[in-house]
């Protein structure tokens, strides 16, 4: 009997993406779904296509409803609204359908990049010193330029432009601003470290892989700041898209590969991943390896990074999404397994929550 999967995702629609001249990341996710639909079908698999649009309530019953196997989960939040990508993962969890990738509670975690950034440091992590702030906190900027300002949740190099890193405290103010005008929540300031940068896809559930290790290579004009801007992932025409490569796998020496590997399970583990995750790195001035972001679910169309390193890895496309799913079908053994640091994990949690709190309120 044939294992029926279900792949739901975001319908895109009008947004303040489209305002933004940033609607392109959010098609993104048809061209991932074309891929995962027609792989699964060559695998043997009974599989169709959901696209899931507001409300919520109307999701939630769709889903409980929902006659499948196993949930191929690509959904990535309504079109302005990143926070639904974590609360359709929940609704999933409570209907007890398997699902592949990140749980609720990760997702929830890394969309709100202030937090990740507090639970991370709680956990012996490197990442950049940051704040976060609006309009009527500006005053309170204490962090040393250069700075790095981008939203707090959002993904996919949203805003991210020449004008995101800082060198004082007029531009500070004006992008601060900006963020805030357009998506709202605040503004992540952070320190910016112009050194190597790194990602990693990290693989399995109580046992991981780490796959071969990217390294993004710049080779912009002075004054252009090396970043993943919007434009180097989506804009072919522009300087930044045909100025940024990837290498994998990353030339490192071996004590460099260690570091990186056991930086992205060390990040990972400390927000609860399972499924598949990429930890975004960048090494400072000194050679010290901090984490930027901790992305769940990240993009797998045939082009992605994630893709391109388990091919590195001698996985091929549909051994990946097969991969994938056999892992979602490992979930009722993975949800009821409790390691033996679950106890300090949480407390570590419980901490980084408090000390996340207290940070908000002053």
């Amino acid at each position: 009997m044939r294992t029926h999967v279900a792949i739901i995702y975001n319908e895109p629609c009008y947004s303040r993406y489209d305002i933004a001249g940033e609607a392109m990341a959010e098609l993104g996710v048809i061209k991932a779904v074309a891929a995962v639909h027609q792989a699964l079908l060559e695998l043997g698999y009974d599989a169709i296509c959901l696209p899931l649009t507001p409300p919520l309530e109307q999701v939630k019953r769709n889903l409980s409803s929902l006659d499948a196997d196993v949930v191929f989960n690509l959904f990535e939040g309504f079109c302005g609204y990143p926070e639904t990508e974590a609360l359709v993962t929940e609704i999933l969890s409570e209907s007890g359908i398997p699902y592949t990738g990140c749980p609720g509670n990760m997702i929830g975690l890394a969309l709100d990049k202030a937090k990740t950034k507090v639970i991370l440091k709680a956990a012996g992590i490197p990442t950049p010193d940051s704040q976060l702030l609006d309009a009527e906190t500006l005053h309170l900027f204490r962090l040393s330029y250069p700075c790095i300002i981008k939203p707090r949740s959002e993904d996919a190099s949203h805003s991210l432009t020449i004008n995101s890193v800082v060198s004082n405290f007029a531009s500070l103010e004006k992008q601060v601003r900006l963020i805030n005008e357009i998506y709202g929540g605040g503004a992540l300031v952070e320190e910016f470290i112009d050194g190597r940068e790194f990602n990693a896809t990290v693989l399995g559930n109580s046992h991981c892989t780490v796959l071969p290790v990217s390294e993004i290579v710049y080779s912009l004009p002075p004054g252009m700041p090396r970043i993943l801007t919007f434009a180097a992932k989506w804009e072919p025409d522009s300087q930044y898209f045909q100025n940024t490569k990837v290498a994998c796998p990353a030339k490192t020496e071996i004590h460099e590969q260690e570091c990186l590997t056991g930086t992205a399970l060390a990040a990972c583990r400390a927000l609860g991943y399972r499924g598949y995750a990429r930890v975004d790195m960048r090494m400072n001035k000194e050679g010290q390896l901090n984490v930027i972001e901790v992305n769940p679910n990240p993009d797998i169309s045939p082009d992605s990074g994630s893709v391109r390193q388990a091919k590195e890895a001698g996985i091929v496309y549909n051994r990946f999404i097969d991969k994938i799913v056999q892992l979602a079908l490992e979930r009722e053994y993975h949800d009821n397994y409790y390691p033996p640091n679950a106890e300090r994990r949480q407390a570590g949690l419980d901490a980084a929550t408090a000390e996340y709190t207290r940070i908000q309120a002053v």
